[in-house]
C-alpha cells in the first residue's frame, strides 16, 4: 500500500469514527441545552375534536387528562382585550360575519355548539362551553401549565399586550409565543427584549399551526 493511500484511508477512518462518536454522544462537543420543560403531548387549540376549540372547557379537559402543553391562538378586540380564538373573522366559529378587532369583548358572539375541526377531515368538535375566553383567564386557571401561543395577526398592540400578560403572570419560563411569519416574530423578539432586559426571557418561536 502506498503512503498516499495509507494516509487517505487513515483520514477517512478517523473521520468516520469521529462522526459516529459525535452523532451518538453530541455532548462530547456541545453542552446539553437545559430544557425548561419537556412536552411530548401538546393539545392543539386545547384539544379540538374532544371539545369546542380554544375554550376553557377544552383547556381544562386537556390538563385533566395530563397534557404537557396547551396550544392556543390570540387576537385583540376593539377595546384591546386579548382573546383566545383561532379566526379573526368569526363567521366559521360563530355564524356571525364580523371581525374580532371590530367588536368590544362584551360584544363577541358565542361559538356555535358544533364546529368542524379544520385540520382534520370529517371531524367535528362540540360542547356546551361556547364562550370566547380571555388569555388572562387561561393564565389564571393554569398557572403551572406550559402554553404555546400563536399570535394570529401582525398587530403591535396585541404583541405588547401578550408580552405584558406573560410577564404579569410570571410565565416567562413556561410560555412559548410567536408565529410562522418572520415579521411578527421579529416584533415579538423586540417586545420581549424591551420589557424583560435582565429578567429571564420568555421563549419566542416560529409557529405553524
Amino acid at each position: 500500500m502506498s503512503t498516499a493511500a495509507y494516509y487517505l484511508l487513515s483520514t477517512l477512518g478517523g473521520y468516520l469514527v469521529t462522526s459516529f462518536l459525535l452523532l451518538k454522544y453530541p455532548t462530547l462537543l456541545h453542552q446539553r441545552k437545559k430544557q425548561r420543560f419537556l412536552s411530548k403531548h401538546i393539545s392543539h387549540r386545547g384539544g379540538a375534536g374532544e371539545n369546542l376549540e380554544n375554550t376553557m372547557a377544552a383547556f381544562q379537559h386537556a390538563v385533566t387528562i395530563g397534557t404537557d402543553m396547551l396550544e392556543l391562538d390570540c387576537h385583540i378586540t376593539k377595546d384591546e382585550q386579548v382573546v383566545v380564538s383561532h379566526d379573526e373573522n368569526l363567521k366559521r366559529s360563530t355564524g356571525v360575519n364580523v371581525n374580532i378587532s371590530d367588536l368590544k369583548y362584551c360584544e363577541l358572539p358565542p361559538y356555535l355548539c358544533k364546529l368542524d375541526v379544520t385540520f382534520q377531515k370529517a371531524c367535528q368538535c362540540e360542547g356546551k362551553d361556547n364562550r370566547i375566553p380571555l388569555l388572562k383567564e387561561v393564565f389564571e386557571a393554569f398557572p403551572n401549565t406550559p402554553i404555546n401561543i400563536d399570535i394570529k395577526v401582525n398587530n403591535s398592540v396585541l404583541i405588547k399586550k401578550v408580552s405584558e400578560l406573560v410577564k404579569q403572570y410570571r410565565r416567562e419560563h413556561i410560555t412559548v409565543w410567536g408565529n410562522a411569519n418572520y415579521e411578527i416574530v421579529g416584533k415579538c423578539y423586540k417586545e420581549v427584549k424591551r420589557t424583560t432586559q435582565n429578567v429571564q426571557k420568555s421563549e419566542v418561536s416560529h409557529l405553524a399551526f
